[in-house]
């Protein structure tokens, strides 16, 4: 019972991450049908920005480090979305695809530049290094953090989006856009504002995950992979889905790490093959028509 525990918070913990990762991606998808490649770079931003601000103290900085990533990336998604982003919108899915890879080519390029290609470790602040046992399986007190980080993104997200003005033109904006802006919406301040807040999430998830990863190049790479698979297996556009996605795709790496550790992403891409091969539009999507 311990051992199940111990892997359950684990997994938890490794779904909490994609899903406050992949929701932005799955966001500016439900919202503009944009298909952004260099969501990854976001997350990899927040990552460095925090290593940065912490540098190498006792992890005090942590806390205020990661709003500040957060924000910044947002920023950053901010001015991508008024310079390239608005120009590919309503575009052909390739035209898309080629702007905002070379987008993610220019970011990961500036990162090195910047950050250099050597890798960084985040130090932990003092209040979430320590374990916590909970009968009697003993888990990391960083794991449930992220979970809660992920617990509060999700009823934030419930919140904006069921209950507020705001989340009612986002989710008209994904139904019919062409009606919203007849009635005297700016759907363009609309999309620009979804896309600013995709950026936050990833920025968010990269920033808050710093502790526990190793900060380099690449990172960006790895985590754009795993948010596409868990937003699509979801469903483009469903929060709802991509929560379940994200539980599904962290399952499956736990059972594959503990089954057979060599194969342990091919059961990642087993999961996503019997998924889609079931419901092609994801499991909580919509079949296009």
């Amino acid at each position: 019972m311990a051992r199940l525990l111990i892997e359950l918070i684990g997994t938890l913990s490794a779904a909490s991450t994609l899903f406050v990762v992949a929701t932005g991606l799955t966001l500016v998808f439900g919202a503009m049908r944009v298909i952004n490649l260099s969501h990854g770079s976001f997350y990899m931003y927040g990552a460095f920005i925090v290593s940065t601000l912490v540098g190498t103290s006792t992890g005090a900085r942590y806390w205020w480090a990661i709003a500040v990533a957060a924000l910044a990336v947002a920023l950053l998604g901010t001015l991508l979305d008024l310079t390239v982003v608005r120009f590919t919108v309503n575009r052909d899915p390739l035209t898309q695809l080629l702007a905002t890879f070379a987008v993610f080519l220019i970011l990961a390029d500036l990162g090195q530049h910047i950050w250099g290609t050597g890798f960084r470790a985040v130090p932990l602040a003092s209040t979430l290094s320590g374990r916590i046992t909970i009968a009697s399986a003993t888990f990391p007190i960083f794991d449930l953090f992220v979970i809660g980080v992920a617990a509060v993104v999700g009823i934030g997200l419930w919140l904006l989006l069921g209950h507020s003005v705001i989340g009612w033109r986002i989710r008209a904006a994904v139904d019919d856009p062409e009606v919203l802006q007849a009635g005297g919406v700016n759907l363009r301040r609309l999309q620009t504002g979804v896309f600013t807040l995709g950026a936050f999430l990833a920025g968010l998830g990269g920033a808050v995950i710093a502790p526990q990863i190793v900060v380099a190049p690449g990172i960006d790479e790895s985590i754009i992979v795993s948010a596409f698979l868990v937003a699509v297996i979801g469903g483009l556009g469903s929060v709802l889905g991509t929560a379940v996605g994200a539980l599904i795709i962290a399952l499956a790496e736990t059972v594959g790490a503990l089954v057979a550790p060599t194969w342990a992403s091919t059961f990642t891409y087993i999961a996503v093959i019997l998924v889609l091969a079931l419901r092609p539009w994801g499991l909580f999507g919509v079949a296009e028509r």
